[in-house]
Order: structure tokens, then C-alpha cells, then sequence
């Protein structure tokens, strides 16, 4: 643009010319204006994915791949803090969250003349740890072959003590048996267990763990629905 000096020394200032686009260059300045928010988008929600474990988004060879933190089928859970542990038997442990709902199911059950045992509780990481590698070993199997029947250290849902093991107290040969799905008490648990919160972790179903038909958890509060969300996605 260019500034010139008119007959009466006044300064002028010129308009700048202004010219159509031809077509296929709107075309091309919409494209941009189109791509431009996805470039901008998309770095920005994969920043926040990596700050919101346990999914880990990595954009890789133009495809999203998703690393939901699970190891031989099982995600990963944090111990719970001791503060937070309620006895409920004798060396059972259970989070407090669940505590009187747990108890209130055992009652009402009982009035129904079905007697629910508590076989096992909160598990903390050591004793998991144990568990996994030393029946892995005794039994000849691979990580694989076991985590089939046990989670790996880290990797329990009893590490949180949202999660109980149930027996029928008339047929105590069935616990952590599959047969256990015979008895008076699992019948009674599938149809009323819900009703207090608790659901059975490893149906026939299940992707990658065997049939669990004792191993039940509360997703009562928050703080369980939270730990188990990525679970109940499966």
C-alpha cells in the first residue's frame, strides 16, 4: 500500500484493493480453517490422558493405541490404608465402606435359612505376592496359566478390601470350588446380592480370569465405583 502526496499537499492514503478468491483457494483456506482445531485438540486431550491414569493414549504410526494398565487380564489396584480396615471374622478384613452392608446381606440371608460364610477379604500386596508366585511354582504353571485363578501381586481386587470370597456354611466342601454355583447360598447371592451393593467379579464371561462363582465386590460407594470402573467396561 503505498502513500501519496494529492495537489493540495494533503496525505492521502490509499484503499487497498480487495479481490475475490478464486474457488479452489477458498477451498483451501476453509480445508484450514476445518484441520487447524484438530492439530490444537488432540496433542492437548493426549496430555491430559497421560495425566489420568490408567489409561496411557499414545498416537502412534496414525493409530490410537490405549494402555489400560491391566497385566495377564487383571488391572492394577492400590492396597488400602490400614486406617480404613474393619474387621468383620476373625483375620477377615474388609474396607469399612462396605462393612455394614456386608453384614446386613448375611442377616437377611439367614432370615431366608441361607447361611453365607466369610472365606476371605481384604489381601494385602505381600500376601498376594506370595500366593501368586509360590502356587505358580508348586503347580508347575506359567504367569499366564495362574492368573487364570489369581490375580498378580498389584493386581487383586482384594488389595482394595472391596472385594469377599463367600461360602455356604451348610457345604463348606464347595469353597473356591466351581461348585460352589450348586449351592443354596450362590442361588440366593445372584438373586439378592445386588440389592446390597455386590456384584460377582468373574462371571463365565470374563475375558481373561476363570469362573469365580464365590468372589464378589461392593461397588456401593464412590470411591469403589471409581476403582472399578475400567472393570465394569470389560
Amino acid at each position: 500500500m503505498e502513500i501519496e502526496k494529492s495537489d493540495n499537499n494533503i496525505l492521502e492514503i490509499q484503499v487497498a484493493k480487495r479481490e475475490q478468491l478464486p474457488s479452489d483457494k477458498k477451498t483451501l483456506v476453509n480445508l484450514l480453517f476445518l484441520t487447524i482445531p484438530f492439530f490444537v485438540l488432540v496433542p492437548s486431550f493426549l496430555v491430559w490422558s497421560n495425566n489420568n491414569k490408567p489409561y496411557n493414549i499414545t498416537l502412534s504410526n496414525s493409530k490410537i493405541s490405549i494402555n489400560d494398565g491391566k497385566i495377564l487380564g487383571h488391572y492394577p489396584y492400590d492396597e488400602i490404608s490400614e486406617e480404613d480396615l474393619i474387621k468383620v471374622e476373625p483375620y477377615i478384613y474388609v474396607h469399612k465402606d462396605m462393612y455394614n452392608s456386608l453384614l446386613k446381606m448375611r442377616e437377611e440371608a439367614g432370615k431366608e435359612g441361607i447361611y453365607l460364610v466369610f472365606l476371605s477379604g481384604y489381601r494385602s500386596i505381600k500376601l498376594q505376592e506370595e500366593i501368586f508366585y509360590s502356587l505358580k511354582s508348586q503347580r508347575n504353571q506359567n504367569a499366564a496359566e495362574r492368573a487364570k485363578v489369581s490375580a498378580p501381586p498389584g493386581y487383586s481386587e482384594h488389595s482394595t478390601g472391596f472385594a469377599i470370597d463367600i461360602g455356604d456354611a451348610e457345604n463348606r466342601q464347595t469353597d473356591f470350588e466351581v461348585d460352589f454355583e450348586n449351592t443354596k447360598a450362590f442361588d440366593w447371592l445372584k438373586k439378592n446380592a445386588s440389592r446390597f451393593h455386590f456384584k460377582l467379579s468373574f462371571d463365565r464371561n470374563h475375558k481373561s480370569v476363570d469362573y469365580e462363582p464365590w468372589h464378589w465386590r461392593y461397588e456401593g460407594s464412590i470411591k469403589a465405583l471409581k476403582l472399578f470402573e475400567a472393570s465394569n467396561r470389560d
